[in-house]
């Protein structure tokens, strides 16, 4: 796995690099929206699975959705009670959504805000980005730097003293070793705007009703 410095990760996502960094849940696999087919080619993935649009906060993400006052007043209630966190809201894409985040062009969009400092330290540097998990499709989720770089070589993430430096400023302590698990290792819960409320698609470590109000 290409490990680099800050400067040359951040530059390597402008350029439409794949690059991994850690999360709240598990380590993403992430490219610019724009080159999300780059994340569908890696992973053998089917082009009927979206991709997760994440970014430092709802702000960044509200240009690629659409709806109502009264939408979005509802989506940010429920984005400012759990946000940052494992939650995933499924709602209305707008035009400025790239084909290569959903392919199959189903209208909708899956946002997120992970609770992990330096995911949003690097997010807010970078944009918003096409992210899933890092694994071939079907096959359980990477959650460790090392079992990563063995199985996806080519994906570029940051050395480890670049990883220090960014814990101490952004978390306070060390970053976990290379061999251990990154993030809590559930997935996030997955939740879907009707048009009347909310449809919980996937209960993960945020635990909502199945109908939220």
């Amino acid at each position: 796995m290409p490990q680099v410095a800050l400067a040359e990760f951040l530059a390597a996502v402008q350029a439409g690099e794949l690059v991994s960094f850690p999360t709240d849940t598990v380590p993403a696999l992430a490219t610019r929206p724009e080159a999300g087919d780059r994340i569908y080619q890696l992973k053998q993935r089917s082009q009927t699975k979206p991709l997760i649009l994440m970014a430092a906060s709802l702000q960044d993400l509200l240009p690629y959705v659409t709806g109502t006052e009264g939408e979005l007043a509802a989506w940010t209630a429920l984005a400012e009670r759990y946000w940052p966190g494992a939650l995933t809201l499924v709602l209305p894409a707008s035009d400025r959504l790239p084909a290569a985040m959903n392919p199959e062009r189903t209208g909708t969009l899956g946002i997120r805000v992970p609770a992990h400092p330096l995911a949003r330290y690097l997010l807010a540097h970078t944009g918003p980005l096409a992210t899933t998990s890092v694994n071939r499709s079907g096959q359980p989720p990477l959650e460790t730097m090392a079992a990563i770089q063995a199985q996806f070589p080519a994906v570029i993430t940051l050395t480890e003293a670049a990883l220090e430096e960014l814990y101490a400023r952004w978390i306070g302590s060390p970053p976990p070793a290379a061999d251990h698990r990154q993030g809590s290792g559930q997935p996030s819960t997955v939740a879907a705007w009707t048009g009347q409320g909310w449809q919980v698609l996937r209960q993960g470590s945020i635990t909502l009703d199945a109908a939220v109000p």
